[in-house]
């Protein structure tokens, strides 16, 4: 495969909670790959930013402010979308957050929070996004977001992880449900990735000069938990995504991609300071 036959020309693209972060990267991937891009960010001064980097590749930009815990706003965006490009061809769905917090420490609204912006907005989403690629007879591909914490016990993320989990089964039914229309349903799931929200950057524009840098303590942390010894980066989701929804995966669909640095395969294994492979409580410090 070529760096050219990930190739979007022509195609529209949705992605929500595209200002920063994965769905600004995904954004940005889709964009450098041919596909005008349609966004809607929570953040105002989001939008501006990422509407201005995809026009300087050469695409046209919609970026809408606002919440997609609001389903209406955010199927009514996504029919501006369509309306403003003449076409849908693939639906992001990205939005979604966290905080740690234990289980009973969370109030019912809390956790109603989590689900409608992790889980319900996915679904609406997809329900707005999916008829118009119908109508458009091209097919189309929905990529979602989910996190290996779908696949693994989350203390203290237990709401967020169960969201996830629920896209991930998502994934695999609407994969068969919208087969028979063309359209291709998969998802990524990263874990610990480079963010503005990793970085404490959760209000204004992405200004990643302004981020704090880890300790030597904690990047060791970080090397030792994550076989690839090191972070992610959220362009390295975007370019993974990229590929989902191009034709060069035209026969893929149903499927969960890990993009980790190994994390999901290690199972639980990390090294120890001698750079052995160990589990956990072989641990000695």
């Amino acid at each position: 495969m070529q760096p050219g036959d990930i190739d979007l020309t022509g195609m529209v693209a949705f992605v929500t909670g595209g200002g920063g972060g994965i769905g600004r990267a995904i954004a940005l991937c889709m964009a450098d790959r041919g596909a005008d891009i349609a966004i809607i960010e929570a953040v105002p001064q989001r939008c501006e930013q990422v509407g201005a980097m995809v026009e300087e590749r050469g695409r046209r930009a919609l970026c809408i402010p606002g919440d997609v815990t609001d389903l209406e706003a955010l199927q009514e965006a996504i029919a501006r979308a369509a309306e403003t490009f003449g076409r849908l061809d693939i639906l992001v769905n990205n939005a979604g957050g966290v905080s740690r917090r234990g289980f009973l420490d969370l109030a019912e609204k809390n956790w109603r929070r989590h689900i409608d912006l992790n889980l319900v907005s996915n679904l609406a989403a997809t329900q707005a996004a999916v008829p118009l690629m119908m109508a458009g007879r091209r097919g189309g591909a929905i990529v979602n977001v989910s996190s290996i914490e779908a696949s693994r016990a989350a203390p203290g993320y237990a709401v967020y992880a169960a969201c996830k989990a629920g896209i991930n089964n998502l994934t695999r039914t609407f994969a068969l449900e919208f087969a028979e229309h063309g359209i291709r349903v998969n998802t990524i799931a990263p874990d610990y990735t480079v963010t503005p929200g990793t970085r404490g950057n959760f209000t204004g524009p992405v200004d990643e000069s302004k981020w704090p840098t880890l300790t030597p303590a904690q990047e060791d942390a970080v090397r030792r938990r994550i076989p690839a010894g090191r972070a992610g980066r959220d362009e390295e989701c975007g370019r993974v995504a990229a590929f989902l929804a191009s034709p060069s995966a035209s026969y893929v669909t149903g499927a969960i991609i890990p993009v980790d640095g190994g994390s999901w395969a290690s199972g639980g294994w990390v090294r120890d300071r001698a750079d052995a492979w160990i589990l956990p409580p072989e641990i000695v410090e």
